[in-house]
């Protein structure tokens, strides 16, 4: 079982730039303003081993903290309004993460990118279906 640390009392609702929207550096960016909130309470969160897909959810998790913008960090902002009815603090941004993990996966390859999404979601899908039923 991993256990990571997200700040737990980060403003919420900040607004970027139009001029950043769309950019790589998007995530980055806007989270480095989350990560390094004064006096932010940490709130522990755990990621079960067991459930399916929780190796991308603890990147994801990890990689937020971070302020990195990555697969993993936009499937799980991808999946926030879910994985917050689960206990994880997970930042609402001002844009589509959906939108900007295709692009990343398109710039990776642009044959495999659409079929790539769909089996990333259907792991995120298969986490928070997974995890509710673990809930107590």
């Amino acid at each position: 079982m991993w256990r990571g640390f997200q700040p737990a009392s980060c403003a919420r609702g900040s607004v970027l730039p139009r001029r950043l929207l769309g950019s790589a550096g998007v995530l980055a960016g806007w989270l480095a303003g989350v990560h390094a909130c004064d006096g932010a309470k940490l709130q522990r969160v755990d990621v079960d081993d067991a459930l399916p897909g929780s190796d991308l959810i603890r990147d994801g998790l990890r990689d937020i903290a971070n302020g990195v913008e990555s697969i993993p960090a936009l499937l799980v902002l991808a999946g926030a309004p879910r994985l917050r009815t689960l206990g994880f603090d997970v930042p609402d941004v001002p844009y589509l993460p959906e939108h900007r993990l295709y692009e990343l996966l398109a710039a990776e390859d642009a044959d495999s990118a659409h079929s790539r999404y769909n089996a990333l979601i259907r792991r995120l899908v298969s986490f928070e279906r997974a995890a509710e039923c673990g809930r107590p």
